[in-house]
């Protein structure tokens, strides 16, 4: 199965969380937006060397940002306005959803969204 890593399920992977261990064996994805926010979260707790290194770890899993998906995205985002969903969650839900691909998170906004996989 394919899966679309949010930044919430990055860190937990990179925190060993044994609940995303699993998803390790199956085919991910994320883009750098995320990677972008994995490495500032891991630099500010962890500092540039272990930052860098996960960030390289997670690059071979990128997937190109189309256009149209950017607009999908912007839809996304002022329709559940509501819900406080950043840019970069937007798009991760919409790649996942038009890529056929579960959107691996445990982000409180999606819980009762369709096509998650929703991991504390």
């Amino acid at each position: 199965m394919k899966f679309f890593l949010d930044t919430y399920a990055l860190i937990e992977l990179v925190k060993g969380n044994i609940n995303y261990k699993k998803f390790l064996n199956e085919e991910l994805y994320t883009t750098i937006l995320n990677l972008y926010e994995l490495y500032y979260n891991l630099l500010k707790d962890f500092g540039e060397d272990q930052a860098k290194e996960m960030f390289f770890k997670y690059y071979s899993l990128l997937i190109q940002i189309k256009n149209d998906l950017i607009f999908l995205a912007t839809k996304f985002k002022l329709d559940n306005k509501k819900f406080n969903i950043s840019y970069t969650d937007a798009l991760g839900y919409i790649i996942s959803k038009e890529n056929n691909m579960k959107f691996l998170t445990g982000d409180k906004e999606f819980r009762n969204l369709d096509n998650v996989e929703f991991v504390k």
